[in-house]
Formats: C-alpha cells, structure tokens, sequence
C-alpha cells in the first residue's frame, strides 16, 4: 500500500513530545481509575475485586476481576 503522507525521520522528531505528553496523561489517568476502583472496592463490600472496564478506549461498565457478576453496564449506571 502506497501512503500519501511519508514517514520521515523528522516527523518522527516532531512527534515524539506529543507521543511523550500522552504517554503521562494516559498515566495519571489510569491512577485516577485505580484510586476511584480501590475507593469503591473500599465501600462497596462484594467478594472479589470490581473494577471498571475499558473497550476500545472507553469505560463501558463496572464488572468483577474474575467475572463472578455480570458486567454491568454504563447505560444501567448513567
């Protein structure tokens, strides 16, 4: 397959802050879920672990680590 944009060495260059920038975003996000996850795990008294899954980049529900409970949804919690 032919590209129309190509890939150079700059580019890369320009790119790799952004990439970098991310990359800590993405970080602090995933602490925030984890505190939010140990803070409801901390309430809410259910044997195992829940947490919130992600697909395709997106939180879509709240479910248990081991699957021992239904998935439950977003729409359900919204």
């Amino acid at each position: 397959m032919s590209y129309k944009i190509k890939v150079t060495p700059e580019l890369i260059k320009q790119l790799k802050p952004f990439w970098a920038k991310f990359k800590k975003i993405e970080g602090e996000y995933y602490k925030a879920v984890n505190k939010l996850e140990t803070e409801m795990n901390g309430i809410v008294k259910i044997k195992g672990f829940l947490e919130i899954y992600h697909c395709d980049g997106e939180g879509v529900g709240i479910g248990e680590v081991y699957r021992h409970m239904q998935l439950i949804l977003g729409e359900e919690l919204e």
